[in-house]
């Protein structure tokens, strides 16, 4: 497996709409594997395709803690299809920006539809942070980042702190 370059905002890819994957193949596979290796590598807890520069439908999340045996759920073509009236506020970052956090509003839970790791239809009820895990990271197919979710003071505001976050840790 491989470990994937990460694209950080502004990058235009994360920006842009992805596409429909037409067949899960080995090459969605490898890249599925790839991946995961990325976001594992990176702690993360969920990593989708525009974040690695590939504009497809394609998430990987595994919300497993440290102490607990992995869990990799993989999502190709995802789709929710139910959310909660319920919602709930917490803390969210993101791989793509780097050292920030900012408390976001999703629904407490939402239902998805997806092709698996084999290209089998699922379908899915994802609560409390699995929930924001999986509408955070399908939020990318769309070019949207949690960011977006921000009143234009607070997201002002993170991304001057992204500024000097990135000044502090270049290495000038």
């Amino acid at each position: 497996m491989t470990i994937l370059k990460l694209f950080e905002y502004p990058h235009p890819v994360l920006k842009q709409k992805t596409e429909k994957v037409e067949k899960v193949d080995k090459e969605v596979k490898k890249l599925l594997d790839d991946m995961l290796e990325t976001m594992y590598a990176t702690n993360g807890c969920g990593l989708a395709a525009p974040q690695i520069g590939v504009s497809k439908k394609i998430v990987v999340i595994d919300i497993a803690h440290e102490d607990e045996e992995a869990n990799p759920m993989y999502f190709v073509n995802p789709e929710i299809v139910w959310r909660s009236d319920e919602t709930i506020t917490a803390e969210e970052g993101c791989l793509s920006i780097p050292g920030q956090r900012a408390e976001v509003e999703r629904a407490a839970a939402v239902k998805v539809k997806y092709l698996d790791y084999n290209g089998d239809e699922q379908e899915m009820l994802a609560e409390d942070f699995l929930a924001k895990a999986v509408q955070h990271e399908l939020d990318h197919l769309d070019g949207v980042l949690y960011i977006d979710h921000l009143s234009r003071l607070k997201r002002q505001m993170l991304l001057k702190k992204l500024e000097k976050f990135r000044k502090e840790n270049s290495g000038n």
